[in-house]
This record gives structure tokens, C-alpha cells and sequence, in this order.
């Protein structure tokens, strides 16, 4: 299945190359929410929450009304988690909040599916040189993405993972480290980070592997409207 992405930066549609070079902006959600409302499923990431520099509540809910959207970007607690998907959204995509000291934090973990339900928190696994890293993709951990995610399993419905040496690229993504992770979990794995082509979605599709795509979207590389 192909999940269209929105991330929001400073009040606008943003892509971002490797999570800090800006390559697009736009000011017209409205046009995103109308080109992404026949999907299943959207993926929303406030990147000024995720980075711990304000939020853009106002836009969150404008489009988890709307939407049927996993919303990700700095939900560190289980309150904020529950303000989130009081907004409107389907499920939260959780990252930072899942490690602490360099180590997945499975008391956080068990706390968060307690009280919103193991089915709607998704675990963010997002890897860069082999190694997990958080904080805005800024702050590596001890760990590999498949390692967090057979520890976390119990607590995560499902799991998103990001290949963020090739995120924003255009130039494909890396299938075996999405198999890896795939196969590490029986949970599912949505995939992210590079993927650029058709032939690409269809290939996780064809292992049960959910795709987000953006850049390739927003570029008008991969169209859309046959979705």
C-alpha cells in the first residue's frame, strides 16, 4: 500500500533532504488534503514538534479531520499521545520517546499501549548508518532498527521504518535493510526513505510491506492520480 506523507514545518508543507536541507515548500495544504483524500491511510509529521522547536497544532488537526491520518512528530508522553489522536488521528507514530540511555525504554512503551491501545501506537525504528537515531534523526543509539523492534513488539502494533541514508534522495531505497527489519517482528512494517517508483511499492507490497513516499510525490516523479 502506498501512504502519501505531509510533513509541517513553520507552517507549511515541507520535503526535506536527509531530514535539514529544505527542497520543497508549500503554503496550500488545502491542495494536499484534497490529492490525498481517496488514500487508506496518510502519514502526518509536525518536524517542528519532532525537533523540539514549537508545534503546528492548528494544522495537525485541520487535516486529522479530514484525513485518515498517523500522526508523528515529537510525542514524547502519554498525554500528548492522547491530545493527538483526540485531534483526529487514526494512530500516533512514536520515535524518541521509545529509547532511553541508547536502549529501547519498554516501560514507556508498555505505559503508551496501556492507555491508548497496542494497535495504535506505531513504533518508529528510523536508521542511519546501521544504527537507530532519534531527536530529528540527529542523535544515533546503541541499537539496530531490527534489535528495537524484536524488543518492542509487544507494545507496537505496528512499526515504521525510515532508511534515512537515502531519505529525500530520489534514488531508491534499500530493500534488504527493510526485509531485516521486516523479518526481525511479526508486526507490520511500513517503509520509508528513498522510495521513488512504482516498482518499488509493489515489490514491499508484495511482502506485506506498507511504502511512504513524499519526495517523489511532491516532485510529481511518481503520479498519483490512479491510486
Amino acid at each position: 500500500m502506498l501512504i502519501p506523507s505531509i510533513d509541517l514545518k513553520n507552517g507549511r508543507v515541507v520535503q526535506l533532504i536527509q531530514g535539514n536541507q529544505l527542497a520543497i515548500e508549500s503554503n496550500d495544504l488545502e491542495s494536499w488534503i484534497r490529492r490525498f483524500e481517496r488514500f487508506q491511510k496518510v502519514q502526518l509529521i509536525d518536524l517542528d514538534a519532532a525537533m523540539d522547536s514549537g508545534n503546528n497544532d492548528s494544522l495537525v488537526r485541520q487535516v486529522a479531520t479530514r484525513l485518515p491520518c498517523r500522526i508523528g512528530g515529537g510525542i514524547r508522553s502519554v498525554a500528548r499521545a492522547q491530545e493527538v489522536l483526540n485531534y483526529g488521528g487514526r494512530a500516533v507514530i512514536v520515535s524518541s520517546a521509545l529509547f532511553r540511555d541508547g536502549r529501547p525504554d519498554v516501560a514507556f512503551a508498555r505505559s503508551l499501549a496501556d492507555a491508548i491501545g497496542v494497535e495504535r501506537v506505531i513504533g518508529a525504528v528510523d536508521s542511519r548508518d546501521g544504527r537507530v537515531v532519534i531527536r530529528g534523526w540527529t542523535e544515533p543509539v546503541e541499537v539496530t532498527a531490527a534489535d528495537a523492534v524484536s524488543v518492542l513488539e509487544r507494545y507496537c502494533g505496528e512499526f515504521l521504518y525510515t532508511h534515512v541514508d537515502r531519505e529525500g534522495l530520489m534514488a531508491g531505497t534499500d530493500m534488504e535493510a527493510i526485509r531485516q527489519v521486516a523479518a526481525a517482528t511479526s508486526r507490520r512494517v511500513t517503509a520509508a526513505g528513498g522510495i521513488t517508483t512504482r516498482a518499488e511499492i509493489n515489490a514491499l507490497d508484495a511482502e506485506g510491506i506498507d511504502a511512504v513516499v513524499g519526495m517523489a510525490i511532491y516532485t510529481g516523479t511518481l503520479a498519483i492520480e490512479n491510486d
